[in-house]
């Protein structure tokens, strides 16, 4: 079996092929056989996992299994502690309300790689960098609670997934997990780190 994580760039789709030319997977991994672990936007960045354990690709990708994944978002102005209290309670997108997530505002910014294409910057607002983690996957979830409560996303990064951390990949690296990390996944895939972690 083969367990890697990639760094995924911007601008890139999580998937091997794309009619339309555009940047994919298979510009960066070259190992046969391995899939995404669910996706992750083509104008988001970070970690995304690949494998060739089906079992294992099937419960990661599973809601109901409640995987977490850690975001940090840029977003335009400096949320409120109202607006941080909203996204930890949960927001409606479309009368649909997610489920709570973590949220705290990050006092520095993160150590992260610079963009190729640098994110739109007005001089009369500010930025700022929130942390969140949800395990719900819908589409373009994060950007959208973001905006629901008054603060759009600029840029997007994942720099983990459960257990597992991007450490040092530069965008457009990947690596194999090690043993240890392997054996994490498959206790988060069976229900057990998850539960004991958030004690």
């Amino acid at each position: 079996m083969k367990y890697i994580i990639l760094n995924k760039p911007y601008e890139v789709l999580t998937q091997f092929t794309d009619e339309a030319g555009r940047a994919t997977l298979k510009d960066f991994v070259h190992e046969p056989g391995i899939y995404p672990v669910g996706r992750l936007d083509f104008d988001s960045e970070g970690l995304v996992l690949l494998t060739d354990d089906k079992a294992l690709q099937h419960r990661l990708s599973d809601p109901k299994f409640k995987v977490e994944k850690t975001y940090w978002v840029q977003v335009e102005g400096i949320p409120t502690a109202e607006a941080l209290a909203e996204l930890q309670k949960g927001v409606y997108i479309k009368n649909i309300k997610t489920a709570p997530a973590k949220a705290r505002l990050l006092s520095e910014p993160p150590q992260v790689w610079e963009r190729f294409k640098p994110i739109r910057f007005r001089q009369s607002i500010p930025t700022s960098w929130v942390e969140i983690k949800i395990s719900q996957g819908m589409n373009r979830q994060v950007r959208r609670m973001t905006a629901a409560v008054g603060f759009p996303t600029l840029r997007l990064i994942r720099p983990a997934i459960g257990p597992l951390t991007l450490e040092q990949l530069a965008p457009g690296e990947y690596r194999e997990l090690r043993p240890d990390e392997i054996e994490k996944l498959k206790k988060l895939a069976a229900g057990v780190v998850v539960t004991k972690r958030r004690r």
